[in-house]
């Protein structure tokens, strides 16, 4: 039987996170004519998670039936089966490194071609990687043609040697074998694996704010992942062990309280702004499904918050310094996140950077789904404009940024014949 030719016009991105997981769902707005045409949101869904604890599966079986509840919602509103998904990766057991590529070019009139580029990448991807760990990303930053350093699409040229400067990012392989397997056990195929940051990064900052310098910082629950650009090109990444879980977890020790009640005080009525506050202000616990009253003050709420999320940026500033761009980036900081909803935590980061700050929505996106402008839907999102991206790249045959090294390719075939 034919397949639908609507099924393989929608790109799908699955984020799962430790407390929920979220899928995108897009479609160009005229698959006739991809360079002209619009990247457009048609379905966005959260569920809660289950069977993943600090970024990382303990559960297959309890993540795939999430997954799959997550799935079976998204195929409702778009009234089609979604077949293969984008998806992402995140966690603490992300490192990443610089590597250098050299080959000869292989013209005999020494013009480079594309084929000679990814010949360079693939001289960098020869790097020692760490015990454990695949390749992620190889995120090329600059190319040297003949000792011409700083170009950046050296397609064209002319010259004998041409060398590229990557940074190669890794995950640990274990996360990226249990991703797979889940994604399998819930009847789809995975197009490939995206570090969440860099997916959401593409889709909340312009090509100016790149340029000029930028950083993406992911407010998450157990974590706070960040991705700085200058030049227009990927400088720096790293994940925080610190996120909003924390933020909650300090609540209900403060306010000798349950999770899940700290969680609504948080999510209804938390705010890292201390200033102003009247000291009188009082909130009752049973409001929050406390099952006896108890008040609380509202500025001891606040101040709660206000040490966690600004020991949280002053880890952000301290990765900022230890590459000599603490306060030195001219287009800000960009928030997005379940984290990032905090009321005040915009203006208390502009303090703590030295940065202007907001927080980030989706660029150059149409959208049916008002979940876009939900930050804590950035990656989600990001990963359909990842994939969005490679699709009109390979179909132009030209690439503005590396996807990555497919590390999704090595894992289908041996996880298929291993699924039940």
């Amino acid at each position: 039987m034919a397949k639908n030719k609507h099924m393989t016009d929608i790109i799908t991105g699955l984020d799962i996170g430790s407390n929920s997981i979220r899928v995108a769902v897009g479609q160009f707005s005229s698959m006739r004519d991809e360079e002209n045409s619009t990247l457009q949101i048609i379905a966005a869904i959260e569920v809660p998670a289950e069977g993943v604890q600090k970024g990382q599966i303990v559960s297959i079986e309890d993540t795939v039936s999430s997954v799959s509840n997550a799935l079976e919602q998204v195929e409702k509103i778009i009234g089609l089966p979604v077949e293969h998904v984008w998806v992402g990766v995140s966690g603490t057991q992300i490192i990443s490194q610089e590597s250098k590529g050299v080959i000869a070019i292989s013209r005999t009139d020494g013009e480079v071609s594309e084929d000679d580029i990814e010949r360079a990448v693939d001289a960098a991807k020869a790097v020692a990687t760490p015990l454990n760990y695949d390749i992620l990303h190889v995120l090329p930053r600059s190319f040297a043609v003949d000792g011409q350093t700083g170009i950046k699409d050296p397609v064209g040229m002319t010259g004998i040697r041409l060398e590229v400067d990557t940074k190669i990012i890794h995950s640990v392989s274990s996360h990226i074998k249990n991703l797979t397997k889940v994604v399998y056990r819930a009847g789809i195929d995975v197009d490939d694996f995206v570090l969440s940051i860099l997916a959401s990064g593409e889709v909340v900052t312009s090509p100016r704010q790149k340029e000029l310098g930028s950083v993406v910082i992911n407010i998450g629950g157990p974590t706070t992942s960040i991705v700085v650009y200058e030049d227009g090109d990927v400088l720096h990444t790293t994940v925080i062990p610190i996120g909003s879980s924390h933020v909650t977890n300090d609540l209900a020790l403060g306010l000798k309280t349950s999770i899940d009640i700290a969680e609504r005080v948080k999510v209804e009525y938390g705010s890292c702004v201390t200033k102003g506050v009247n000291k009188k202000e009082i909130i009752d616990l049973k409001d929050f499904g406390s099952e006896r009253s108890e008040d609380v003050n509202r500025l001891y709420i606040n101040e709660i918050i206000e040490a966690r999320v600004s020991e949280i940026l002053e880890k952000v500033d301290d990765e900022l310094a230890s590459i000599e761009r603490s306060g030195m980036l001219p287009a800000g900081a960009i928030f997005i996140g379940g984290g990032a909803k905090i009321e005040g935590l915009v203006d208390i980061a502009k303090d703590v950077l030295s940065l202007p700050a907001t927080l980030g929505y989706p660029l150059g996106l149409d959208s049916i789904s008002s979940k876009t402008n939900d930050v804590s839907f950035s990656s989600a999102i990001g990963l359909v404009k990842w994939g969005s991206t490679l699709l009109q790249s390979v179909r132009s045959r030209r690439t503005s940024f590396n996807i990555g090294s497919k590390v999704g390719d090595k894992l289908r075939n041996v996880l298929k014949n291993l699924m039940p």
